[in-house]
């Protein structure tokens, strides 16, 4: 218990150093602050960063020690590491192109993918068979020091976007801009609401049928969807205002469900009150911060963030998984939903490269295709692992 209490803590204290940081490198924006503040500035910042990340790998030595496996089986370790290597890419980064606009960036999204770990269950479990293999540790961290790469191309393709994109008439590209920045608001909807509720310790049981038994599952939000064909057991909760569509099969699809729409509905209240405090669409609020950002720079760190994660990806997301699915399954590929979206993120990134060196795909091109193949990985890794059914269904 000592140890998991350690490992709470450290990663509670790598968030606070990680939000810290980032208003330091917001300072280093400012252009009324003379070079030398925006220097020392830029110091602290960075320093912030690699004491908490010094802090998050406290996080998972620890957590390894209490489990006795590595950190990363469910949906609260993978995330967690997920952002702990999007920070370390950063870092390492950040010391190649001493670029501190990309800590302003970096780390509200690491935050972001912390925070949202931090609304799943927490408690140390055993491994379920299929995971009891040392290729869960090689395929899985693999996988997520790519995706944290890969991380760091969608942030210098964002940056590059809202700094190039015309602000001051309404069209297509700023529409889809905004769209981006919208979803981003939509996971601070779900750890906002998520933590409200929590803090109310509220709990909702529902019964339902599912493959000739009778299921039981608990809402921690509100129930707007209820299962299909369920039937409320909690005295005095709120009842639903309608069932989860039939189609949507898994155990807990009606719970999932309802936690989009939560999400949804709060990412929106956020992302209206945002935009009715600036008066103007949020793109076009922080483009007058990005004006000494230099576009050819933030193109070139986007090629070598997808250059680098791209055959790390390969490695981990298609050899490795492999080998391990004919360990555990006794077959290297099968139709599972998460071994077709790996590949579909596959098949994204080497069209990327395919067409930054073949087609010349430069600038605000490949910074669309960096965004758009990131957006690729969180549907993988939050629609894929939480609502379709299929052998990975256990994180």
């Amino acid at each position: 218990m000592s140890l998991i209490s350690m490992s709470s803590t450290a990663l509670y204290s790598a968030f606070i150093l990680y939000l810290v940081a980032t208003f330091f490198f917001g300072f280093t924006i400012k252009d009324k602050r003379s070079i030398s503040k925006k220097d020392i500035a830029g110091k602290i910042g960075i320093t912030l960063t690699i004491i908490g990340f010094i802090a998050q790998l406290i996080y998972f030595i620890t957590r390894w020690m209490a489990s006795g496996h590595a950190p990363v089986s469910n949906m609260f370790e993978f995330m967690t590491f997920l952002g702990m290597s999007l920070v370390i890419a950063f870092i390492i980064l950040y010391f190649i192109y001493r670029l501190t606009v990309l800590g302003l960036f970096a780390l509200p999204v690491a935050l972001i993918i912390i925070a949202y770990a931090s609304m799943f269950p927490t408690e140390v479990s055993p491994l379920v068979p299929s995971l009891q293999s040392h290729w869960l540790y090689i395929h899985v961290t693999t996988v997520s020091l790519s995706q944290g790469i890969l991380g760091i191309s969608f942030v210098t393709g964002l940056i590059y976007l809202i700094r190039q994109i015309d602000q001051s008439v309404k069209s297509k590209r700023t529409a889809w801009l905004e769209l981006v920045l919208y979803t981003l608001f939509l996971f601070i909807g779900f750890i906002v609401i998520s933590t409200v509720f929590n803090l109310m310790n509220y709990n909702a049981s529902f019964e339902y049928p599912l493959d000739n038994r009778t299921i039981t599952t608990e809402y921690h939000l509100p129930a707007i969807a209820g299962p299909t064909d369920g039937a409320l057991v909690t005295e005095g909760a709120m009842q639903p205002w309608f069932e989860t569509p039939a189609w949507m099969h898994g155990a807990d699809s009606g719970r999932k469900f309802n936690t989009l729409i939560w999400s949804i509905l709060t990412g929106s209240v956020i992302y209206g009150l945002t935009r009715l405090i600036l008066r103007k669409r949020v793109g076009a609020a922080i483009q007058p911060l990005l004006k000494s950002s230099k576009p050819d720079l933030l193109d070139e760190i986007t090629y070598r963030a997808v250059a680098i994660g791209f055959p790390l990806f390969t490695l981990g997301g298609l050899i490795f998984a492999a080998i391990w699915a004919q360990i555990a399954w006794d077959r290297f590929w099968g139709w599972d939903p998460k071994e077709v979206w790996a590949l579909i993120t596959w098949f994204f990134y080497a069209a990327f490269l395919h067409l930054r060196l073949s087609r010349g795909w430069h600038g605000e091109k490949s910074a669309w295709l960096a965004v758009g193949g990131f957006a690729i990985i969180m549907f993988n890794l939050i629609v894929v692992n939480l609502v379709l059914a299929g052998l990975h269904s256990y994180a």
